[in-house]
């Protein structure tokens, strides 16, 4: 804990680059990630993590996420890239991402890994819409939706993209299926990131960051025997915000509902308010 708050504080007092977080620096000190770079400007990485890991301010946070939304994603694209601009001529070596072409995979392409954990900070910062946004825009079925989408895709609807090229020749293409584990985070990203649902042991909870314009979703759930049958409304029109929740009619925490095996069947009923 200690070295963590040492970390914390080293973060706040030198990674910060006026408008969002350095990625890290070269051996000779020159920073990487910094609006004074001609490329690699701003990487997704730092500034999802930063906020994911709660080390930012609320205001540096919302900064650095909003830098995201204006130099990474590209809606006319239907990706969020992991950097801009691409690494080609620095004179410095950023490693094996150089390899790459500009704009294919990690190098300035859309990093799925990257993309999920941007969902995920957003949604933790309270951004509904946004957050929803990118996962739909992450999701391979609206990249196969017409013929001409699936020529530009080249890849499975089923099944989520490791990378998607941004290099114009090539924009919006697919890369790696099937291997890649950010499958796994683009289901927590949906799952407990926006329906805000997660288990805690013998307790669960649900705290959803969803659009205002949801009127409410319903979650079934099989836990082992047991069925849990989950209702989330949202008459106010809200992101956030538990206003009541109840476990078979009666009153419980949303943060922590019981979990029991009991071979039965419960109702859970949620209030965004």
């Amino acid at each position: 804990r200690a070295a963590r708050d040492a970390y914390r504080a080293a973060l706040e007092a030198h990674a910060w680059d006026g408008g969002w977080y350095l990625r890290g620096w070269y051996d000779d000190g020159t920073p990487l990630g910094s609006h004074a770079g001609e490329e690699c400007r701003i990487d997704a990485l730092a500034q999802a993590w930063a906020v994911i890991s709660g080390a930012a301010s609320p205001a540096r946070a919302a900064a650095a996420l909003d830098a995201v939304e204006r130099e990474l994603v590209s809606a006319r694209d239907g990706l969020i890239r992991l950097l801009a601009p691409p690494f080609d001529r620095t004179p410095h070596d950023p490693g094996y991402i150089k390899g790459y072409l500009p704009g294919v995979r990690e190098n300035g392409g859309q990093y799925t890994h990257g993309a999920a954990w941007a969902v995920m900070a957003m949604a933790r910062l309270g951004y509904g819409d946004e957050a929803t946004e990118i996962f739909h825009m992450l999701n391979p079925v609206n990249h196969t939706r017409l013929a001409s989408d699936v020529e530009r895709y080249k890849a499975e609807p089923y099944v989520l993209a490791g990378d998607v090229f941004a290099h114009p020749a090539h924009a919006g293409r697919a890369g790696w299926t099937w291997y890649t584990g950010s499958a796994a985070w683009m289901y927590r990203a949906g799952l407990e990131s926006i329906l805000g649902f997660r288990r805690r042991g013998a307790t669960f909870e649900v705290d959803p960051c969803i659009p205002a314009a949801w009127p409410g979703y319903s979650i079934a759930w099989r836990f082992g025997e047991t069925r849990y049958a989950i209702d989330v409304a949202n008459p106010a029109g809200r992101s956030r915000g538990i206003g009541g929740a109840t476990l078979d009619g009666t009153p419980v925490d949303p943060r922590a509902i019981p979990l029991t095996d009991d071979g039965g069947r419960h109702e859970v009923k949620v209030v965004l308010g």
